[in-house]
């Protein structure tokens, strides 16, 4: 991957919908160099998809919930029942494995409080093997971004 590729992932990052004619203009590429570049970023797995960013309040989820979960036991089985629960409950968007004191930080968005305290009550207590659930509600969004920084060369 080298700077023009950097470049057109940054672009795309930032405007998904840009036409090839606007991309290669952009990264000072002409058209078909330029679709090439992109098709092989897909091809490779690097780009894996497009999407349209939603607005939360306005879609109708305006509650953000960030919730750490420590688990019972950390074996094999019960970090697989825990993940494969979590891949069933759409209101999870992200679910980080982390260091420390919790095991997992998942990002819940949804329409309420009542509707929070139900998915916790029968879909989240549900999930065996779960030792602790520690909620936090944001109040708001200070910054969100889709565009990576460039990475550092390695050395």
């Amino acid at each position: 991957m080298d700077d023009t590729d950097l470049q057109i992932i940054r672009e795309l990052q930032a405007d998904g919908r840009l036409s090839n004619q606007d991309l290669a203009d952009r990264v000072r590429l002409s058209p078909s160099p330029c679709l090439r570049r992109v098709r092989r970023l897909e091809e490779s797995g690097l780009i894996r998809g497009y999407t349209a960013m939603v607005d939360q309040v306005a879609f109708g989820l305006p509650i953000t919930v960030f919730v750490r979960i420590r688990l019972e036991r950390h074996t094999a089985e019960a970090v697989a029942v825990f993940e494969e629960h979590v891949g069933l409950i759409e209101h999870i968007q992200d679910c980080y494995l982390m260091a420390g004191s919790s095991d997992y930080l998942l990002r819940i968005v949804i329409e309420s409080l009542e509707a929070y305290e139900h998915l916790v009550r029968h879909r989240i207590h549900a999930i065996p093997g779960i030792a602790s659930i520690e909620s936090s509600f944001a109040f708001g969004s200070v910054k969100q971004t889709r565009t990576y920084p460039r990475p550092k060369p390695s050395r």
